[in-house]
């Protein structure tokens, strides 16, 4: 018995609650029931298809109710179910008169047709035709065409998913959770689809059931019971219209709820408030109306009372909201309770200049116009303040120091939807951004053109549309990338910040880096920095390393490798590349992650003999005016064509020509990376894919 007992603890009532609900519906297919039971169970039905509709009405996006559709085919076949039973019973015990088949069909049967049989079937029809071509066939429709909808949008969606991820305005787990979000959308509304023909088949199968209860109940009274045909008529009729008319009002009221599930338009507002705050919150609208009515009501022959009376009401309404919205503004302008009004300018004390007066340039700076505000504003939740958040962890995640803090101000100077990216108070970017707009991003693959303002992305100089919210879906759809006014600016600012890294690195940022390494190796950090490694040393050769665009995770590498080297040469470059020797297997694995066989550029033999006579000159390294030229050009050409293959263009040179070639290629073309022979590790071998020559071929 204990461990019966036990195990009944162990049980969830919530995993069981499933099967033997829908056992029981089963159940009731096959096994009679009583009346006093199916009166239970109707009532229960009822109660049921009301909680579907409240949850549907306070349902504020379709994924809240992912188990509708589930849900609908539960509610069918119980409802078919009690159809079954009560069928059962009114056939069998239907000559007894209007109670045989429960309380709850008798009272449905006299409180809503009284004892006119004909308007009993006329209301049951017009119940079943309301529900099985409106409702049902509406919801059906909308679920479809959202079905198809969203699976064209789901690439769209996927790749402006992949851009807030590459922007690290959200991080893996956020991303991964919009991904499943989006499939949860298209199987939804696809299973909403389907589910919908359950209830159309519940209103075919309700009025055959009706037939046939009559048809039967009339043939069974007649020859089994020795009534006569207008008793028999009028006894089943009423019973199989009561019958039928308490399983077709919750189906109607389900079918309602679905139909408000799937037509639900993306807002945070449940319908209830959707509907006041858009029905009745323009005054002008209210009075227009409250015309419009008044003057329908003083026709000769109209119900004046019925016209006036509402009119009256919506032009009372209309003037509550004039005077809300009076009060709202009169609050708003007001000064805060306790506040003085600032004294005179006579009576303020003349102050002294002080070095308060000096303001220091910030090292990171985002100017707007006053219409980007409210992206700002911590008062307005400005969703750019927690993108900017995002980008500064992400940074300091992925290069291994914390990138000074963005110092954000409105300026009025500039345009209204504009804004400016400040590098120690120098602009270094500027854009424009449209509030309650999307910039939809051709990224070269679209299937159709798009009515807008037409710009070119910020961020990657990509054509793009400035669009109304409403053509959202419609963009998605054509395969342009969907984003919004924060998004825009905070992927051009997070490009900006990955190009400057080098310049955010001030000897402040080395400080704080080394400060925080000195916690996990003190003893390191005591003994090297600065008795044998100078922090200038230092800040030099990690601006390099980040200007090759090598991050600083493993700083104690670093560190060790100057302490060793520092003492040998004091020229950065020399530091720089025995640093990037001891960072090779990252280095690598940064370029070409999980590849045994690198793809790689080199130089031609001719052409790397000629540059390191160049670099061995004492002219110090300087090319030659058209030889530069042509291997900028040719360096273009061949880093195209790798990368139309699908490759990483990383182009392979002698360790004393790397630092040369990385300056000279930089400005130019940034995506192309210069790697020395002695950062390829043992492990890995080599495929040569391109050869950069002297001149364009």
């Amino acid at each position: 018995m204990n461990k019966l007992l036990e195990l009944l603890r162990k049980i969830d009532v919530n995993t069981l609650a499933g099967p033997i609900l829908i056992m029981l519906v089963l159940s009731m297919m096959v096994l009679p029931l009583p009346p006093l039971v199916l009166d239970i169970f109707f009532t229960f039905n009822i109660a049921i298809s009301i909680i579907v509709l409240m949850v549907g009405v306070n349902t504020r996006e379709p994924l809240e109710f992912s188990s509708f559709p589930t849900l609908l085919l539960v509610t069918t076949l119980l409802r078919l179910s009690l159809n079954v039973a009560s069928s059962r019973i009114i056939l069998l015990e239907g000559h007894t008169g209007a109670d045989a088949a429960g309380a709850v069909i008798e009272s449905f049967a006299h409180f809503l047709i009284g004892d006119n049989i004909t308007i009993g079937i006329v209301v049951f029809v017009i119940l079943t035709i309301i529900n099985f071509v409106v409702i049902t066939k509406g919801a059906g429709r909308i679920a479809e065409v959202s079905a198809r909808f969203t699976l064209d949008a789901m690439p769209g969606k996927q790749m402006a998913i992949d851009a807030d991820l590459n922007a690290g305005l959200i991080g893996e787990d956020e991303a991964r959770r919009r991904r499943g979000k989006i499939a949860e959308e298209a199987n939804f509304f696809g299973s909403m689809d389907g589910a919908s023909k359950f209830v159309r088949g519940d209103a075919v199968a309700g009025i055959l059931i009706m037939v046939i209860n009559i048809v039967g109940g009339l043939i069974i009274g007649v020859v089994q019971h020795d009534l006569d045909v207008a008793t028999a008529a009028e006894t089943y009729t009423l019973l199989t219209i009561g019958d039928g008319l308490v399983a077709q009002i919750p189906a109607l009221i389900i079918s309602t709820a679905a139909g408000m599930v799937v037509a639900r338009v993306g807002t945070e507002k449940g319908i209830s408030e959707q509907l006041a705050g858009q029905l009745f919150a323009n005054p002008t609208v209210l009075y227009l109306t409250a015309g419009v009515i008044g003057l329908l009501g003083m026709i000769p022959n109209m119900p004046h009372l019925a016209f006036l009376l509402i009119a009256g009401i919506l032009a009372g309404t209309a003037r509550w909201l004039e005077k809300a919205e009076q009060q709202k503004t009169v609050a708003a302008a007001a000064p805060p309770a306790g506040e003085q009004p600032p004294p005179a300018v006579l009576e303020q004390p003349l102050a002294e200049v002080g070095w308060k007066d000096v303001q220091p340039v910030d090292a990171l700076g985002l100017e707007v116009g006053y219409r980007l505000i409210p992206l700002v504003d911590r008062d307005q939740d400005g969703e750019l303040l927690r993108r900017i958040r995002g980008i500064r962890k992400k940074m300091a995640q992925e290069l291994g120091f914390l990138v000074p803090p963005v110092h954000i101000r409105d300026n009025l100077e500039i345009r209204p939807n504009a804004y400016r990216i400040l590098l120690k108070g120098v602009e270094i970017g500027q854009g424009e951004a449209y509030i309650g707009q999307f910039l939809a991003i051709n990224p070269g693959q679209v299937s159709g053109e798009l009515q807008g303002m037409p710009t070119t992305d910020p961020a990657f100089g990509l054509p793009a549309i400035w669009i109304d919210a409403a053509k959202r879906d419609e963009a998605q759809n054509l395969g342009y990338t969907v984003v919004d006014a924060s998004t825009v600016v905070a992927t051009h600012l997070s490009n900006l910040l990955q190009t400057h890294a080098a310049e955010l690195l001030g000897r402040e940022e080395v400080q704080a880096l080394i400060e925080h390494v000195a916690k996990e190796a003190p003893k390191l950090i005591e003994d090297l920095v600065p008795k044998v490694v100078a922090i200038g040393t230092l800040q030099k050769v990690l601006q390099q390393l980040l200007l090759d665009g090598i991050h600083l995770r493993d700083f104690r590498t670093i560190i060790e490798t100057l302490a060793d080297h520092v003492g040998i040469t004091p020229d950065i470059d020399d530091l720089t590349s025995a640093v990037r020797t001891a960072l090779s297997r990252a280095i690598v694995q940064q370029l070409f992650p999980g590849e045994q066989e690198l793809p790689l550029m080199t130089l031609e033999p001719q052409l790397e003999n000629i540059l390191m006579q160049a670099v061995n000159s004492k002219a110090g390294g300087g090319l030659e005016p058209g030889l530069a030229e042509n291997l900028l050009s040719n360096a273009a050409h061949q880093t195209e064509h790798v990368e139309n293959q699908g490759y990483n263009p990383v182009l392979l040179t002698p360790p004393g020509l790397r630092p040369l070639l990385a300056r000279f290629l930089r400005r130019a073309l940034p995506q192309l990376r210069v790697i020395s022979h002695n950062e390829i590790p043992d492990s890995k071998s080599i495929r040569i894919i391109a050869v950069i020559g002297g001149s364009k071929g």
